[in-house]
């Protein structure tokens, strides 16, 4: 949404400014997305197959949408000041209860709450709140209310698509067109929301705070990968010893989240965030925040997810004592999911750099080719001994890349290190000043 100078501000919505970072209100919002993806890669693992794949993709995808309304909403506005937290503490508990009912998103059980209605409720509360701040701001602008418009009615649509899918298929078909039918509804829905999404014209007040956000949305997506790999083995609740092979896979899934995180953040992240702070242009600067970091982000996380799904089952069949020291062969499924999964987060990174530094990197598209046909293999190699193969092209691509991108890594560190120096001088200056 535009902020021009029509809009009347008023003390409960205050305008955010082109230097705003993330603050501690937003980080606390993102704790329940913590839990929705965790929930996400649960929703998978207890019976791994390609339709609850499919059906944990689809959550995923709606979850991403809810995410980022408060990631434009903040950008927008300061989140942190005037009424706002209490409509993003409300906003916050609704997507609570949304990752809760996620599990039962498309089954509904006799005993308890319907589930498939419920995720739709929420659904809808979430994003009529989000759009409704907007509406707020906009009230005062003629034109800018006709796009408010245009931003609730697909989040209406949506969810009209979602109670369908809850109530429609079982009321006319069984079995397979039954499911399918409502897989197709979610679809739509998804489509609905994305395909507006192309045709909102909005601005990105701050490029750092846009950048930090969807760096930040990463972060915790590998973390809850770390959260996956620790609860895998579920050592505890079926008194299973903790032994090598478990340690050991342990290790090494650490080894490669650490590579993926390195891939995103050594210099990548702050290239895209420079790239978008020199595009002063609003409509490029709108094309490239929208297609680089709205679109191009959620199958850098789905990538995330996938990996720690297989991840997670990985270490609860190693910690079973009638397991083999190496693990078992991969099922196909399983096979697809750990290799995959790096695979999409990789292929992102290459659509990354492409769109927003606009230089195509070789070492990932090298690491991908190497993989690609190492997925048939993993499906026969015990798990473990595919596990450590796959941490070795991810170690080859670190260094490859370490080694080619060592001028443009080291400039692009060094701009960031001098903005981050001068930025914690002038703030300190201003407190010595005024505190």
């Amino acid at each position: 949404m535009e902020r021009e100078s029509r809009v009347r501000w008023s003390p409960a919505i205050q305008p955010g400014a082109p230097g705003s970072r993330t603050t501690r209100l937003e980080l606390f919002y993102d704790l329940v997305f913590v839990f929705a993806f965790l929930n996400v890669t649960e929703l998978a693992a207890v019976d791994l197959n390609v339709p609850v794949l499919l059906r944990s993709l689809l959550v995923l995808a709606l979850l991403w949408w809810c995410w980022v309304g408060f990631a434009a909403l903040g950008n927008v506005i300061r989140v942190d000041q005037g009424s706002v937290p209490l409509v993003g503490f409300v906003t916050t508990a609704a997507v609570f209860v949304l990752a809760l009912s996620s599990p039962s998103a498309f089954v509904t059980t006799p005993e308890g709450l319907a589930g498939p209605l419920l995720f739709a409720a929420c659904y809808c509360l979430v994003r009529v709140l989000q759009v409704g701040v907007f509406g707020w701001v906009a009230r005062s602008n003629p034109k800018l209310r006709r796009r408010w418009l245009l931003l609730l009615a697909p989040a209406l649509t949506a969810t009209a698509l979602l109670v369908a899918a809850a109530l429609v298929p079982q009321h006319l078909l069984q079995g397979d067109a039954e499911r399918l039918l409502r897989l197709t509804l979610w679809i739509a829905a998804i489509g609905v929301e994305y395909g507006a999404g192309l045709g909102v014209r909005g601005t990105v007040t701050s490029a750092a705070h846009w950048a930090e956000r969807y760096g930040l949305i990463v972060l915790i997506a590998l973390g809850e990968s770390i959260i996956s790999l620790g609860l895998g083995p579920n050592l505890a609740a079926d008194s299973l010893p903790l032994t090598a092979p478990v340690v050991l896979a342990a290790v090494v899934g650490i080894a490669i989240i650490a590579v993926l995180w390195w891939a995103y953040f050594d210099s990548l992240a702050v290239g895209m965030e420079h790239a978008l702070y020199r595009t002063q242009d609003p409509d490029a600067r709108r094309r490239l925040a929208r297609y680089a970091y709205t679109y191009l982000h959620l199958p850098l996380v789905a990538g995330i997810i996938l990996f720690a799904l297989a991840l997670k089952r990985l270490l609860h069949d190693l910690a079973d004592p009638q397991t083999p020291a190496w693990g078992l062969p991969l099922p196909v499924i399983e096979a697809l999911s750990l290799y995959g999964g790096v695979i999409i987060y990789l292929v992102t990174l290459i659509a990354l750099g492409a769109v927003a530094p606009r230089k195509l990197r070789w070492p990932p598209v090298t690491a991908v080719a190497l993989l690609l046909p190492l997925i048939p293999l993993s499906h026969r190699l015990p798990g473990l001994l595919a596990l450590v193969l796959l941490l070795a092209v991810c170690l080859l691509l670190l260094i490859v890349q370490f080694v080619v991108d060592a001028p443009n890594r080291h400039q692009i560190r060094e701009t960031a290190l001098r903005e981050q120096l001068a930025t914690e001088a002038k703030q300190d200056e201003w407190r010595g000043r005024n505190l």
